[in-house]
């Protein structure tokens, strides 16, 4: 046995359960258990924290499913980073691996954890010698300054492992993936908070934090502009929802048969949004690394980038991809022509990026027609009329596979940037992730657990 597998096999893992299949009631239990576990350790504060600059960065937050100055600051970032860059490197074959094969699978996973937790080590020491999570300012200079740092990044580096593991318990135990499940949550109590809350708002004291609240208290004011916005924002909300379930749901379906079984066959489904929400979370990633570096530069005197008047951007490049709320303005009457043309570049920006990132995703995830093809003839089926032959069936999923990569691009980025534009209640990256997330989650347990549910809930999912 090599090091390397040696290592792996020694590595701390969540043991699988012993049964076969599991229970819908069981991983309703420890989906639940873990969710809360979840939004309990987002309230528990890192011990000997000052600064936290990375509370700026709400919008970050929301697609590492993280809670800034929190014991899980780091949130999913080190797993998804670990597994997008492991998925790059065997899809562009640069690093074999047979996933065939359960020795295959195994090793995948053993490196995939190995990275998530380098990466968790990495990001963490980032987060705090960089000044992202800086302990108190009357600290510097003094021996106990670099104390703090290390204790940081160790609280830093046990939230991390604590994600890792729920992640592993909701994959072995519970619905879905667990990342998937706190971008979801984490997205999901974002709307309810903006949706519900009755608490005041920090900058209109008067007026409630949560939309519709606050809709209530205009209307009983008189005041017309906010009932507006608060409305605008409600409906905005839910016609991304919808238009995002709707094109979710839409599939291209072929139709495939057993080659030696005569009579029966199956439809390969290519889903629409064919690369899934990879490309608007990239754009969306990248965007935020750009305000990321736009602050540091002028933080050191050189604003390349642009500048910026609090949180928001104000001048520059960094300001052109930060969206403006044109819905707000035309209802606040202080709309003009400059406007516009900044909601074009910006939707121009998330579509053009989002096309690019899908298509290089395609090419390299091994989700392109000769991967595909390879698949499908590695199953035993085949086209029914065609020959048995890799070839024509990778010529026939080309007619399918690239208009589709550009046409599910075009509308993730299409609705990403009006959900940001009209100012829905949360910012659409998170909303569409929400929702796929939540789609899918659906067609699992519908697929899986329609008949061992309780009859309540069963009439509710038909």
């Amino acid at each position: 046995m090599s090091l390397f597998d040696t290592i792996t096999a020694n590595l701390p893992e969540v043991a699988a359960p012993t049964q076969r299949k599991l229970s819908f009631n069981e991983k309703l239990k420890w989906t639940l258990i873990v969710l809360v576990l979840f939004y309990i350790l987002g309230l528990v504060p890192l011990f000997g924290l000052g600064q936290n600059a990375l509370q700026n960065f709400e919008y970050l937050s929301i697609i590492l499913g993280a809670s800034f100055g929190s014991v899980i600051s780091l949130g999913i970032g080190p797993i998804v980073t670990g597994s997008i860059v492991l998925q790059l490197l065997n899809g562009s074959g640069i690093l074999k691996m047979d996933l065939t094969t359960h020795e295959g699978k195994m090793r995948f996973q053993g490196l995939q954890k190995i990275l998530s937790i380098f990466f968790i080590v990495f990001e963490g020491a980032i987060y705090v010698f960089m000044g992202g999570l800086a302990p108190p300012a009357a600290l510097h200079g003094t021996p106990a300054y670099f104390t703090v740092e290390l204790l940081l990044v160790f609280q830093l580096f046990l939230g991390g492992i604590l994600i890792l593991f729920m992640d592993e318990v909701i994959s072995k135990w519970g619905f879905g993936s667990g990342v998937s499940l706190f971008i979801a949550a984490g997205v999901s109590q974002e709307i309810f908070v903006r949706a519900l809350s009755p608490l005041p708002s920090p900058t209109n004291p008067g007026v409630a934090t949560g939309a519709i609240p606050a809709l209530f208290q205009s209307l009983a004011s008189n005041d017309p502009t906010t009932a507006t916005l608060m409305l605008a924002a409600i409906i905005s909300t839910i016609f991304v929802f919808v238009i995002s379930v709707y094109g979710q749901a839409m599939k291209v379906e072929i139709p495939l048969s057993f080659g030696r079984v005569r009579g029966y066959g199956m439809r390969w489904p290519l889903a629409f949004i064919y690369t899934s929400n990879i490309p608007v979370i990239l754009v969306a990633a990248l965007m935020a690394n750009i305000q990321l570096w736009a602050r540091l530069l002028q933080n050191w005197g050189h604003p390349i980038l642009g500048t910026f008047v609090g949180n928001t951007p104000a001048t520059g490049f960094v300001a052109w991809l930060f969206s403006p709320d044109i819905v707000g303005k035309i209802i606040r009457g202080n709309i003009a022509w400059p406007d516009f043309g900044h909601a074009l570049v910006y939707m121009a920006f998330m579509i053009g990026g989002a096309i690019i990132f899908s298509w290089f995703w395609v090419q390299t995830a091994g989700m392109d027609a000769r991967s595909q093809a390879k698949n499908i003839m590695a199953s035993g089926l085949q086209i029914p009329g065609f020959r048995k032959d890799q070839r024509v069936l990778e010529r026939l999923l080309e007619r399918y596979i690239g208009p589709l990569t550009i046409m599910g691009a075009i509308a993730v980025g299409f609705m990403a940037a009006i959900a940001d534009l009209t100012g829905a209640l949360s910012r659409g990256t998170g909303i569409l992730l929400a929702v796929m997330i939540i789609y899918r989650l659906y067609e699992e347990i519908a697929k899986q657990h329609m008949m061992d549910m309780y009859p309540a809930l069963r009439k509710f999912m038909e």
